[in-house]
Formats: C-alpha cells, structure tokens, sequence
C-alpha cells in the first residue's frame, strides 16, 4: 500500500465504518418497527394492542436516552455504541426463542419490546457523539457530514421496512426477528475495528460526576438554549403526532387489507425521499437558508399527511409518503448541526441524549391517543386528528425568530 493510500484509509476510515455500522444497527432497528405491531395483530387483530406494544417499546426510550448521552461522556463513545448493539441483539432474539418455547402474548411482546428499545439510545448518542470527529477526519463540512450519515439513516429505515415486509409475507413475523439481530450484530462487528479521536474513555477532569448529576448538566444546557429548546419542543409535536401514523394506523390499514407487502412499499417511500432529501442537503447548504428549510419541512409533511387521511389509491399514498421524506430529509442534518455547533465536546454525548429524549416522551402519548380512537373511530377520523395540528406547527414555526440562528456560523468547540 502507497503512502498516499495510507493517508486517504486514515482519514476516510472512520467515517466509512461510522456510517457502516450505523447502517447495520438502524437496518434491524427498522425491520423491529414493521415486525412487532404485525406480530400483535397477527394474535389479536385488536389495534389498541398494536398501540401498547409500540408505546411498551417507546416508553422506556424516554428515561433510556435521558441517561443514555450521560452514560456515552462517562464511560465513552465507541465502548457505549459496542455495548448498545449487543444488548439490542439479544433482546431481539428473546422474542423467537420465546414463542419457539414458552409461547409468546401480547404482555410478553410488550415487555420484550421494551427491554429491547431501552439500549438503542445509548448507541444512538455514541455514534452522532462521534460525528464531529469522523467530520474532521475526513477533512469535511458538518453539513456535507450530517447530509451524508442521515441519509445514510434513511438507506437503513427504507432497507429494514421493505426486508421486514417481505420476510413476513415469505418466513413469518417471527423468523423475520433474526434477521433484525443479525444487524445488530453486524454493526458491533464494525464498531469494533473503529479508531477515532475522542472515541474511547473520557478524561477524568470531563467525566460527568454522576449519572444523575450528568444528566441534569444536559438538561439544564439544552433549555438555556434558546435554539436547542426550540428545536426539541418542535420535534417533541411533530413525533407524537407523526409516529402512531406509521407505527399503528399504517399496519393497522394495511392489516384490514391484508397486504404487508404494501406497508413496506409505503415505509420505503418514505425513507428513499429521505435519503434523496437528506443528500441534496450537503450540496444545497452553502445556498439555502436551514430555518426556511426546516419550516417548509414541517409544514408540507403536516399538509401531505392531511392528504393522506382521505385514504386516497395506494399510487397517491407512495407519493405523499415520498414527498415527506424528501422535505423533511433535510431536518435530521440540520438538528444535527445545531448539536455539534452549540455543544462543548465533553458534552456533546448528554446534548445529544436530551434532544434525543425531547422526541421520544411524545411518543408514548401518540401511541396511547391513536389506539383508542382507532377502535372507536376508525383509520380516517384518526388520520385527521393526528395530520391537522401537525400543519398548524408547521404555519407556526413561519413566526419563531429564534430558527433565524439556524443560519448564523457557530465554529464547533
């Protein structure tokens, strides 16, 4: 190997294998999502079910990725990530073990879902904590790097939903689970031969005191932020009302028509505009304004989920569904720069975890509102309850100034 190859593997290295790994881990993550409300409906056919097992595997992300920022500034990025990714394997594969043997129930499903999403946010936080470093690496911008890892993020949400559609038309809901541990494992494979600057345990002198004591340093960051505040009070809205759309009402519209394969079709839509969305970001942010783009995000993905609650043909679903990814794609890098450009770096990791948690406390709520009116109401009035506040935040965000700082240039520290 010539020197000069040596010198671009050095600095491209990480980057590669950041995005592999985060690849592998999203993919299974993504095939979970489709398997477990399918699996419950598959048993009871009862919506309300579907919607406690998806809240059971959202609920615990709240406090898990609360402290799981905490957890990465104390005892290290690539380490965290790596212990992340072997538990949600486990956890995953407990639910075939289990109905091969003892037999699964819906209070099963719900328990093992929600020991299973409690290690995601740890690894989540560990690998964006490192993007910063992989950026410099690789001799990049953060948009160019945020543009890239979340449309990567996308590739992973458009692969695990369509292999997870398949497989439970082909093997079953519950064969298709091995498939989503295999990726799990796949990305502590990857992380493990990951050398970066700031990925391995933290100086004493930055060390967080406490988990708990770490974990209110983050918090307190965040909301004298003006910024950050309101970047996760937004995203907090947008979350609780958009998620039961495609964690509950999708399966459950797709289950009365018995086409599985047709759920993933619509979740893939999603994912490849967000991919193509995401990726014209890096090209496109030396010329946009971020505040504007995240607005106009918010409010056609409001405008087109209204659309989509007339139930239209499943050609008009697709491409509702490929327009919310490609507006909003650009929303993941720019919540990302925000991150990285307001965070100090021995707490980027608790920065990263509270917005985190930001998102993941409205999901419980979401999925406990969209249950019940589904059973009472049907798909459509629910659709409706949940599109309509979605645009009216969208029309909002027009009136926030403090977005304006979206575009002011904040070296990263």
């Amino acid at each position: 190997m010539t020197a000069t190859e040596t010198a671009v593997t050095r600095r491209f290295g990480p980057l590669i294998l950041l995005n592999v790994a985060t690849l592998f881990s999203s993919t299974g993550n993504g095939i979970v999502i489709v398997v477990l409300p399918w699996l419950v409906l598959e048993q009871t056919g009862r919506a309300s079910d579907a919607a406690i097992v998806a809240g059971a595997a959202t609920l615990p992300l709240l406090l898990s990725s609360l402290f799981a920022g905490t957890f990465v500034d104390l005892f290290g990025r690539r380490r965290t990530s790596l212990i992340s990714d072997c538990l949600s394997a486990l956890s995953v594969a407990a639910i075939p073990v289990i109905a091969t043997t003892a037999g699964l129930t819906v209070t099963v499903i719900a328990v093992l879902a929600a020991i299973g999403a409690a290690f995601d946010p740890a690894g989540i936080a560990a690998r964006e904590s490192m993007l910063p470093a992989a950026t410099k690496s690789a001799g990049w911008s953060l948009d160019r790097m945020n543009s890239l890892y979340e449309a990567n993020y996308n590739v992973a949400y458009l692969v695990g939903p369509g292999i997870g559609g398949v497989l439970i038309a082909t093997v079953g809901a519950v064969n298709t689970l091995w498939v989503a541990a295999a990726g799990f494992l796949l990305s502590v494979a990857t992380i493990a031969f990951l050398r970066l600057e700031n990925a391995g345990r933290p100086d004493t002198a930055t060390r967080p005191t406490s988990i708990w004591h770490g974990t209110l340093e983050g918090l307190k960051f965040v909301w004298h932020n003006r910024l950050l505040r309101t970047i996760a009070l937004v995203d907090m809205a947008v979350v609780a009302l958009y998620m039961p759309v495609e964690s509950v009402v999708f399966p459950v519209y797709f289950t009365e028509l018995d086409k599985p394969a047709q759920l993933g079709s619509v979740l893939m839509a999603l994912s490849i505009g967000g991919v193509v969305g995401a990726l014209a970001y890096g090209p496109l942010a030396p010329f946009v304004s971020r505040r504007m783009l995240m607005v106009v995000a918010v409010t056609v993905l409001g405008a087109a989920m209204v659309a989509m609650a007339f139930l239209p043909p499943l050609w008009a679903i697709l491409a509702l569904a490929l327009l919310q990814g490609l507006v909003f794609g650009p929303v993941g890098p720019i919540a990302n720069y925000a991150m990285q450009t307001r965070s100090p770096e021995h707490m980027r990791g608790r920065v990263t975890g509270v917005m985190t948690s930001t998102a993941y406390a409205a999901g419980p709520l979401g999925y406990l509102l969209a249950g019940p009116i589904l059973d009472k109401w049907g798909i459509q009035p629910t659709f409706f309850v949940l599109a309509i506040p979605v645009l009216i935040i969208g029309l909002a965000c027009f009136a926030l100034p403090v977005l304006k700082e979206l575009d002011e240039k904040v070296p990263v520290s």
